[in-house]
């Protein structure tokens, strides 16, 4: 009896110690969505009052080509570091570039994109956060590519870095715009 008393917390050890081994060379901005490949939620956000540009909804998402969708807030610090890759996005004519402001008062909104640039042909005010949890995001800045169709066919999780950027987020673009026009032929 006392031997297996002992080999218990070897055996709780050993299998910690497997979890732990199996997590080790992974990106930790991976985070898996179970919304890719899939449309789009329902969501309507009013536009946040302080900025010119209109809210948006699921509908404006379809049939308008490839858009990138970024969750950010002005309280994040993250959201800063990457916004520099957010006003290089907006330079591009070929997708549309929506912003989801996540609980954020409208002035202080206006004030970080004010100060930074304002890269968005839209943005919607997620005061509630209701939107980001229909989106599943764990945690802003979180960035979505949407083919033409409405269905997300890529997230990323964190900061876009210059690395992101390059070698993920504009290969995501490609994708969905070369996705988009196999459907519609």
């Amino acid at each position: 009896m006392r031997y297996v008393l002992v080999l218990i917390p070897l055996v709780v050890v050993a299998a910690l110690f497997a979890v732990f081994a199996s997590q080790i060379g992974r990106d930790p901005n991976f985070v898996p969505s179970a919304l890719i490949n899939k449309p789009v939620p329902e969501f309507d956000l009013a536009r946040v009052e302080t900025l010119p540009q209109p809210g948006f909804a699921t509908a404006d998402l379809r049939g308008n080509g490839v858009s990138v969708v970024n969750v950010w807030g002005s309280w994040c610090g993250p959201c800063r570091i990457e916004h520099p890759m957010l006003m290089r996005l907006a330079t591009r004519d070929d997708i549309t570039l929506y912003g989801i402001n996540q609980n954020d008062p409208p002035e202080n909104a206006k004030r970080f994109l004010d100060e930074l640039g304002n890269p968005f042909d839209a943005v919607g005010s997620d005061r509630d956060r209701r939107a980001s949890i229909d989106w599943g995001v764990y945690g802003v800045p979180e960035t979505f590519v949407v083919n033409n169709e409405g269905v997300i066919t890529y997230k990323h999780t964190g900061p876009i870095s210059e690395e992101s950027y390059a070698n993920s987020l504009i290969p995501a673009i490609e994708d969905a715009k070369t996705a988009s026009a196999s459907a519609g032929s």
